[in-house]
């Protein structure tokens, strides 16, 4: 019997469908602590329905998970995050975002692969979450940007301090956004492009001999 026979066919939703235009596809990785935002992030800035798998908080994770300052939490990220966007008509960015417990990081190694760099989303609540995570990108040789999420509680601070407290390269974008807005979460994103950009072409220094 034919499969089609027995199951209905659904076709593609047209909101899904990529555009003849598009040329170019860049797998972009969102990483960063434990309720920094990245679900947000990824939601709000797909123009697709994002995937998620967030699962309820246990008492499994109490003493394991580091829930300071977001208490309020019930949800968690156990495998990733997936959404799209089109920077252009011949541009698409494909999103996948991390979960933040180290307990999941062992699922990096898949999500890294082939991604051309990755946003790191802080909270200047708790930026020691953020340390481990930017040695991991580091380490890896993944070009990043630092997106500062603007919670209505969280501190402010000098880009300088963040810079330093975060021990970045000065060449290292840092911006500021809501990762609630659509709109805010674009301009990330386009923060990272033309810091790739400017990567490649920027002159190389010659090696000396």
């Amino acid at each position: 019997m034919d499969y089609r026979d027995s199951e209905p066919f659904h076709a593609p939703r047209s909101e899904d469908m990529l555009p003849d235009s598009a040329a170019a596809a860049v797998k972009v990785v969102i990483v960063g602590g434990f309720g920094v935002g990245k679900t947000t992030l990824v939601g709000a800035v797909s123009e697709i329905r994002p995937l998620t798998t967030e699962e309820t908080m246990t008492q499994a994770g109490v003493g394991v998970d580091d829930p300071r300052g977001v208490k309020s939490k019930t949800e968690t990220t156990v495998a990733m995050d997936f959404g799209r966007i089109s920077i252009n008509e011949e541009l698409v960015l494909y999103l996948f975002g991390t979960p933040g417990q180290e307990r999941f990081w062992f699922l990096w190694n898949g999500l890294f692969e082939g991604a051309l760099g990755a946003v790191v989303l802080v909270d200047t609540r708790r930026l020691e979450v953020s340390f481990d995570v930017i040695g991991r990108l580091e380490e890896r040789g993944v070009p990043f940007v630092v997106a500062v999420n603007d919670f209505p509680e969280s501190p402010s601070y000098p880009v300088d301090d963040l810079r330093t407290a975060l021990d970045l390269p000065e060449q290292v974008p840092i911006v500021v956004c809501d990762a609630r807005s659509r709109g805010s979460a674009r301009d990330v994103l386009m923060a990272l492009m033309r810091y790739l950009y400017a990567m490649t072409t920027a002159p190389r220094t010659p090696e000396l001999l």
